[in-house]
């Protein structure tokens, strides 16, 4: 495995939230933070990265509760990176957690999928392209 990619496990890598009325809370999140957005063209919608006041790179998603994303919670999704997705699935499984969603690919960024712990909080767990 590359050493730049090594040294990224376990980093908060992107954060999502999904909601059934993105476009509302995506309005909300400007005014509040002063974020900008750009669209994310979906199958039939379109979803958003919010872009930092002062800077030019995403700094989080902003999603509908529908297609992929259908029956997430509303709830700030964290995407941790591991250097095994599957592995790490297998040993969410043996200790008592849940995988939610996917596995699924995210373009050319790699897969991930969603996890739900004992204690019943989520997470995605997010697997980088080599």
């Amino acid at each position: 495995m590359d050493e730049s990619i090594k040294q990224q496990m376990g980093k908060i890598e992107w954060v999502d939230l999904t909601v059934e009325n993105a476009d509302e809370i995506k309005d909300f999140y400007k005014s509040v933070i002063g974020w900008r957005e750009t669209s994310v063209r979906m199958d039939g919608y379109k979803d958003y990265n919010m872009v930092g006041k002062e800077v030019n790179e995403g700094v989080a998603g902003i999603c509908h509760a529908r297609g992929l994303n259908a029956g997430l919670p509303a709830a700030w999704l964290i995407y941790i990176v591991v250097e095994n997705l599957n592995e790490s699935m297998t040993r969410c499984r043996q200790l008592g957690g849940e995988v939610i969603s996917g596995p699924r690919y995210m373009g050319y960024y790699g897969r991930y999928c969603v996890i739900k712990d004992p204690a019943g909080a989520v997470a995605a767990l997010f697997e980088k392209a080599l």
